[in-house]
């Protein structure tokens, strides 16, 4: 079995994995959408006494049982090893439309670089997006295929302090801009009143575990590759401020390109592609900026999009008897036939069902309630079948008060997550 080479590779793939996409466009779109600093309250809340316990008791339990998310059930209770699978499904599904978004990325990567205007709606009504979605998932894959050491570790080392340097240098730029002030006042001035709204809650504490990425067993599978004397509560600290600073510092470069240029912060999903581009193309090195910005965005979908797939891939890998690279060329295959679909429905084929697009319905259900399903499946398999002492020694610092916040306090607020999406 492969191992992290050292500490720091660990934690490097570890906040390759979590500097996702939703560190960049889809925290800074909830910011714009639920009031600014309002929503950095509950977000905070949901990072550091939710996400983080289940984090730490996924890398225990992965250290611990020395197996993939598969193995792991099956060792906590034999009739429980389905349960992996389930974990596997749910993450591969989100996989085949998070590789969509990946796509558009690297579309825009290269419009950007060509100099080429391209409006979104005219990208997405062309067959363009399933070429750029076919390329992300074949560049995932072949990462994949290189093992731990010689294909995650090596590509994380080089595209996390590249993005970390990208983002700085974004930063130095809109701190320029003359709606600066005004961002950084939006993004850091709470309105106590919508503190009330259950939705805000809810999106902050969904935020929260998919930028983490946990509950998606891949902190588990990554727990399978680290060694013993690797102090769990203090890298896991590390990762989450880390991404925790990404999120922060992508909404302090896109604010005060929104307040310079006078962009809606409300827009959503179309700040990214839509409304920014345009302000690319009038603010002074525009060019230079899209690049850097739509660069960023890919390398962080990139390293998230690895991290998913390796879940499936030690799973399927080990529970039959393949190899690497021979599950990764069946697992790419198969999440490009999945994913297809999804990316049929933002191309010139507009692919719906019952007027709906299929990545959107995909997102609703397979985003909205699997994260919830697998994250409660961890948490309540893993805390109330291992015996607590044995997670205590292989969590250490920390392990009494972590313990009982994943054993009740997640699963409780999971459930409250859920039921605010479905009734509010």
């Amino acid at each position: 079995m492969e191992r992290w080479s050292s500490r720091t590779a660990f934690i490097l793939a570890s906040v390759g994995s979590a500097v996702g996409i939703g560190n960049i466009w889809r925290f800074s779109s909830l910011v714009g959408q639920n009031g600014g600093g309002a929503y950095l309250i509950p977000y905070l809340i949901a990072v550091f006494v939710f996400a983080l316990p289940l984090m730490i008791l996924e890398l225990a339990v992965g250290r611990r049982l020395r197996g993939d998310v598969v193995t792991a059930f099956g060792r906590a209770r034999p009739k429980f090893r389905p349960l992996g699978w389930v974990v596997c499904a749910v993450v591969f599904s989100i996989l085949s439309y998070y590789l969509v978004v990946t796509g558009w990325t690297l579309a825009y990567v290269e419009f950007s670089a060509a100099g080429r205007s391209v409006e979104f709606s005219d990208f997405t009504t062309s067959y363009d997006p399933i070429l750029y979605f076919i390329i992300s998932a074949v560049m995932m894959g072949a990462i994949v295929s290189l093992g731990i050491k010689n294909g995650i570790e090596r590509f994380t080392k080089l595209l996390v302090p590249l993005s970390f340097l990208l983002l700085l240098g974004l930063f130095a730029f809109s701190s320029t801009l003359p709606g600066f002030g005004d961002g950084i006042r939006f993004l850091f001035t709470p309105d106590f009143s919508v503190l009330a709204d259950p939705l805000l809650w809810g999106a902050a504490f969904g935020q929260a575990f998919f930028s983490l990425s946990v509950g998606y067993g891949i902190l588990l599978t990554y727990g399978d590759y680290l060694d013993e004397d690797v102090k769990l509560f203090s890298s896991s600290l590390i990762i989450t401020i880390a991404d925790l600073t990404v999120a922060i510092l992508a909404g302090m470069v896109i604010f005060p390109v929104v307040f310079t240029y006078g962009l809606e912060p409300s827009a959503g999903a179309e700040l990214a592609f839509t409304t920014l581009p345009r302000a690319f193309e009038v603010m002074p090195y525009g060019q230079v900026f899209a690049v850097a910005f739509f660069a960023l965005l890919f390398f962080a979908a990139m390293t998230s999009a690895v991290s998913m797939l390796e879940v499936s891939a030690a799973s399927a890998s080990r529970a039959f008897n393949v190899s690497r690279r021979g599950v990764s060329l069946v697992l790419t295959a198969a999440v490009i036939g999945l994913g297809l679909p999804s990316a049929l429905s933002y191309s010139a084929a507009d692919l719906r069902f019952q007027g709906i697009r299929i990545l959107d319905i995909m997102d609703e259900t397979v985003g909205g309630f699997g994260l919830v399903l697998t994250a409660t499946l961890i948490a309540v398999t893993f805390t109330w079948l291992l015996d607590d002492e044995l997670l205590r020694r292989e969590i250490g610092r920390g392990s009494r008060l972590i313990l009982p916040m994943v054993k009740y306090a997640v699963p409780a607020v999971l459930a409250l997550t859920l039921a605010t999406g479905a009734f509010f």
